[in-house]
């Protein structure tokens, strides 16, 4: 009797689950999880094909805007390309652009703008010869922990059997950027605690239009040069090889002119920072200097100010004097009153030569009349009769406080283009006060 109950409950189970099996709703309950599972299965199966597609079928180059590739891939992508194919045509507008805009300062009339479109953030397609190229730009969510500025970076991709071409874009877009500022010196400005280039490339200022007192120019280049023809020297003996110069002198006598023209003849750039900068400290006056671009002169000018505003940046230009080493780096501080500079700053080591650039001698005068009246005057009568009337106003008289600067002497024959005679006729006013704030010429 316990047997056949047994099989009866048996039979009654399987009768049980037989009858659940055909009820409607919980079958199309199990086939609906059944569907789900297997189209979650599927969708992660194409999601590890597509990747794994997209892994071996494409390739990627990302760039960081603190890259010096960054802005010549910007410029690069910012060239229109005339397309013929149809699919070319459709596929490769960048409709979302940016402005940059770079503005030069002119003291003596209106600042020049010129603007910049390129492209923004979001997603681009363009063609390169035969490949077309996807380009993502993004900012991060990260930031800059200095400056708070977002990072930013830049994706190239495209098929991997293109990928050579990735080294022709980097080398036709630097090819680009030296072709613009070729027979130029670019101008870098610190901007959020990072070197960029203030406005458009200017155009290099030859060595001989400044004048300076006879032997001091040569005698400066050719320390300058004789330096970066030795480098194994200073690698031979462990000397860190750096090179500081001190510039003194009273404004509009050619300091600033002068390393402006010994960049384009060295065929350098120059960085130009401000130590009283406001929120300028030790640290951030290092990373700027392990930040500096290659062939670039670091100049200081009138470091006298700095240490008037703020004391700590006494020792940050002492580091700055020891810092200015690197590959082929050169550092030229400047000052209207060496006298308020504290010592420490310019001991041996630190500045390897101190030079003052002075008043206008009758050496520079004369040379300077050559360069603008040499073509008219070709007796040298204008010549002596200037100098001679420079004479009589006292102007190299020894023991007298009457001076001029070089500054206004080639203002003076600016103001007087073609009129030799008016220039001479109007030396007194060299020795007239000058306007408040001049600066070097």
């Amino acid at each position: 009797m316990s047997s056949d109950t047994v099989v009866k409950t048996g039979g009654q189970s399987l009768l049980d689950f037989d009858q659940l099996f055909n009820n409607p709703v919980f079958a199309g309950g199990v086939g609906i999880a059944g569907l789900g599972a297997t189209l979650a299965y599927v969708r992660r199966g194409a999601i590890s094909a597509a990747r794994a597609i997209r892994t071996r079928m494409l390739v990627n180059v990302e760039i960081g805007k603190q890259d010096p590739s960054y802005p010549w891939i910007l410029a690069w992508l910012s060239e229109h390309r005339a397309h013929t194919s149809f699919l070319a045509k459709r596929l490769t507008r960048i409709n979302h652009l940016s402005v940059a805009t770079t503005s030069t300062k002119n003291p003596n009339g209106p600042s020049n703008a010129s603007f910049f479109l390129q492209p923004g953030y979001g997603r681009h397609i363009v063609k390169y010869k035969h490949a077309y190229i996807a380009v993502e730009r993004m900012k991060q969510s990260t930031a800059n922990m200095t400056t708070g500025e977002p990072h930013e970076t830049m994706q190239l991709t495209t098929l991997y059997s293109n990928r050579h071409i990735f080294e022709d874009i980097f080398t036709e877009a630097y090819a680009k950027v030296r072709q613009a500022i070729a027979g130029k010196t670019v101008v870098y400005m610190v901007h959020n605690f990072n070197w960029e280039p203030q406005g458009e490339a200017r155009f290099k200022r030859p060595l001989d239009s400044v004048v300076l007192a006879e032997g001091l120019k040569e005698s400066i280049v050719g320390d300058v040069k004789d330096f970066l023809n030795r480098r194994q020297w200073y690698v031979d003996r462990g000397i860190p090889y750096r090179r500081g110069y001190l510039l003194h002198g009273p404004p509009g006598t050619g300091k600033s002119s002068f390393i402006q023209a010994l960049a384009g003849e060295l065929d350098y750039n120059v960085a130009m920072l401000n130590l009283s900068a406001f929120g300028l400290t030790d640290d951030k006056l290092a990373l700027l200097l392990s930040k500096l671009p290659q062939r670039t002169i670091l100049l200081l000018e009138d470091v006298d100010t700095a240490f008037r505003t703020d004391c700590h940046l006494l020792w940050a230009a002492e580091r700055a004097g020891r810092d200015i080493g690197g590959e082929d780096r050169i550092a030229f501080l400047t000052t209207n009153h060496v006298e308020l500079l504290d010592p420490a700053l310019y001991r041996p080591g630190r500045v390897d030569m101190i030079s003052r650039i002075g008043e206008a001698t009758s050496y520079q005068a004369a040379e300077l009349w050559t360069k603008f009246y040499g073509d008219v005057d070709t007796d040298g009568k204008g010549r002596e009769r200037f100098l001679a009337r420079l004479d009589a106003l006292g102007l190299f008289k020894e023991g007298t406080s009457i001076r001029t600067s070089t500054a206004r002497i080639q203002g003076l024959f600016v103001f007087h283009k073609d009129d030799m005679e008016g220039a001479i006729a109007m030396a007194d006013a060299l020795i007239t006060p000058p306007p408040k704030g001049e600066e070097d010429q």
